[in-house]
């Protein structure tokens, strides 16, 4: 039985990542820093009926005695590093806890892992805002980065220590350079999840306006439960690499906000406002992934798409509005 141990395992992506390597009767085990929202931090692995399957360990990707603790402990045959200060907007705002957490926290992590499990296989989970002002019309491993936000430059330091244990220590370390990856359980502060649960606000009549910023920037949007697949699939290759995870389609958020207030039977352009409080210090306008490598590679294609995405997080955000004011 293989054991997988998940930094940052509460959000998104480690609630759909311990549910697959569940399935496929791996050992989870969760590295949970403990704070005073502990009692509902695990909401999201408790929407799957999982959380009492994975294993939670107290620890800090910021604290190197407890990573080696950890790692001691569980002798984990694969390490996922998902934990992050992950939110684009908020790391204008605190950029130095956003480079600590999303960069120095992976400089840690593999150190860590080189100290006390270097046959463990590590994934880094890097960012497409890495590119920021893209330079190509379609990203791909090989195109230049130019970061447009402290989370994107923070994210581009891990990125580039992931390469370097690999090539300097000999480390089973990939990185999957994924694009914007949403679902019923991205938080409320993402733009996705903010759209369908406005329209599902708007529908309901719990709202009668939906602020939003730039309705114009496009970006590459897959569901998470899909690209998970393609991070347990990097950790299963013979060498190491990293990989660009993507649909190779592009939308505006415009176009998703017409989606989401579509499927409640309404036209967006009478509720959707512009309010500059939202915009961004220096926007990202255009992002889109060339997913080649990993489709050849890794066997790898997304199977869930836009339209069914955001159906199913505007369904999941009307039950549970509808669950609070029944």
């Amino acid at each position: 039985m293989k054991r997988a141990l998940i930094t940052g395992v509460t959000g998104q992506d480690g609630a759909y990542l311990s549910q697959l390597l569940l399935g496929q009767g791996y050992e989870v085990y969760g590295l949970l820093r403990r704070s005073a929202s502990a009692d509902v931090i695990d909401g999201r692995l408790r929407w799957l009926g999982i959380a009492g399957q994975i294993r939670m360990l107290d620890g800090d990707i910021l604290d190197l005695s407890s990573v080696l603790r950890i790692l001691r402990e569980v002798k984990p045959d694969e390490v996922y590093n998902l934990g992050a200060q992950s939110f684009v907007k908020t790391s204008w705002t605190q950029p130095i806890l956003t480079g600590q957490v999303t960069a120095l926290g992976v400089g840690i992590m593999l150190e860590a892992v080189r100290i006390e499990v270097p046959d463990a296989r590590f994934y880094q989970a890097s960012s497409s805002e890495m590119y920021g002002l893209i330079q190509e019309p379609r990203q791909s491993e090989t195109t230049p980065f130019y970061p447009r936000s402290p989370y994107a430059v923070a994210k581009l330091y891990g990125h580039w220590m992931t390469v370097n244990y690999r090539e300097s220590f000999g480390l089973h370390a990939s990185s999957g350079i994924l694009f914007n990856h949403e679902s019923p359980l991205r938080g409320i502060e993402f733009v996705t999840r903010k759209v369908t649960d406005g329209a599902a606000r708007i529908k309901l009549g719990l709202a009668q306006t939906l602020p939003m910023g730039n309705l114009d920037a496009t970006r590459d949007w897959g569901h998470a439960r899909d690209y998970v697949r393609a991070m347990h699939l990097m950790l299963q290759q013979e060498v190491a690499d990293d990989y660009v995870v993507a649909t190779g389609r592009t939308t505006s958020i415009r176009d998703m906000c017409a989606l989401a207030f579509r499927h409640v039977g309404l036209d967006y352009e009478d509720y959707v406002t512009i309010d500059p409080a939202f915009l961004r210090p220096a926007e990202v306008e255009v992002l889109l992934g060339n997913p080649t490598k990993a489709q050849t590679k890794l066997g790898w294609k997304p199977e869930i798409t836009l339209e069914e995405m955001i159906a199913e997080m505007v369904e999941a955000d009307l039950a549970r509005h509808r669950e609070r004011t029944a």
